[in-house]
């Protein structure tokens, strides 16, 4: 199994690339229009609002709800490169709000694809919660088409070099949005060292590097996350791509049931999908940190299709075995090749997703601030 999957890693929007970057980074052949004017324009407004929460289940700084868990999903953006109307469709199939949307951006700092707070994401983020993955990669082309990116390099990272004309002004962005956000850098770190971008040693010093630079800025409102693939054939790597737990606040895997894709034919049910990955990281990374299920879907069974229901319906039972899963985010979105479609749009899985999100486990109060 590739640990870094071909679809779920693969993002993008469509957008234009800072002239700043494009200089940066003029010889590597990048996609690149021209510029989209000074890297501060158009700060988003700030969103907090009301009185924070309080109560039982009320969640606490890092956002870790002390009542079951948050329901969440990543939904690509719709070919007007609109987020929120998908999203709203894709509520409306469910039955329910999402508690937390996933999005995923690269380091260009373009409207669409850099630009950490898109308006679609502000609109999205005033009743639900935001993760924001951000890659150091930039995109070579619009929609992340055919997957091409360049790698920035965690060591350049670390150094601070891309700081000024990349990291600060995201930064600055975040900071003027006030309410508290979720942040992976690189998510799947392990699967990204054999695509370049560096060593787990690297990788961790770039990690620490951004955290202390969003300290020093002030942007006090990102809740960090850690997220690793799960494969276990990558145990080690992901031992040593560890930040270091005053630097992490979750921890975060995706693990998928593959099933008919990527050449697998073992059906595993959601526990089995989950539980081996869910174990190892508590038991070898932290035992205290909340846990994150990042991604995770099934693809159907064509045998058998009410399986993919089931799997689904399962999720409540299960995780409630799991007590430091704190967070569940769907992948709803095919994968390039025959038989890997992780959707649930539409059928037996989109029944059995909507069954399991009507679970009052994954019915909390979103925090407004």
């Amino acid at each position: 199994m590739n640990a870094r999957h071909p679809g779920p890693q693969r993002r993008a929007y469509a957008g234009v690339v800072l002239a700043a970057v494009a200089a940066l980074l003029a010889g590597l052949g990048i996609w690149a229009t021209a510029g989209d004017g000074t890297a501060d324009e158009g700060l988003p407004d700030n969103a907090v609002s009301g009185e924070p929460l309080t109560g039982p289940c009320a969640p606490d700084a890092a956002l870790v709800p002390r009542c079951g868990a948050w329901w969440g999903a990543y939904i690509p953006y719709d070919g007007n490169s609109s987020l929120t109307a998908p999203v709203y469709a894709f509520e409306k199939k469910i039955g329910r709000r999402l508690d937390l949307v996933y999005t995923y951006h690269d380091m260009s700092g373009n409207t669409l694809d850099g630009q950490l707070l898109t308006p679609d994401e502000q609109e999205l983020g005033r009743d639900r919660l935001l993760m924001l993955a951000w890659e150091s990669t930039v995109w070579k082309e619009p929609h992340h088409a055919n997957w091409t990116e360049t790698q920035l390099g965690w060591r350049n990272i670390a150094s601070g070099r891309h700081d000024t004309e990349i990291i600060d002004p995201q930064i600055r962005r975040i900071k003027a949005y006030g309410k508290r956000v979720f942040l992976s850098f690189d998510q799947e770190v392990d699967a990204r060292i054999k695509e370049g971008a560096g060593t787990p040693e690297e990788y961790v010093a770039a990690y620490r590097h951004l955290r202390d630079r969003f300290e020093k800025l002030g942007a006090r409102n990102v809740v960090w996350v850690w997220t690793v693939s799960g494969y276990l054939g990558s145990a080690q790597e992901m031992k040593r791509l560890y930040p270091g737990d005053d630097y992490v606040d979750w921890l975060a895997m995706d693990q998928y049931n593959y099933f008919t894709c990527h050449n697998t034919t073992d059906w595993k049910d959601f526990d089995r999908s989950q539980r081996p990955s869910h174990d190892w990281l508590i038991a070898n990374i932290s035992d205290e940190k909340p846990l994150m299920m990042a991604e995770f879907a099934t693809v159907p069974d064509p045998a058998d299709p009410d399986r993919q229901r089931d799997w689904y319906t399962a999720v409540p039972e299960v995780v409630r075995t799991m007590p430091k899963v704190k967070a569940m985010v769907h992948w709803n979105r095919a994968v390039p090749g025959e038989g890997c479609d992780l959707t649930v749009n539409d059928g037996p899985g989109l029944e059995g997703y909507r069954i399991a999100g009507q679970d009052d486990y994954f019915k909390q109060p979103v925090p407004n601030r």
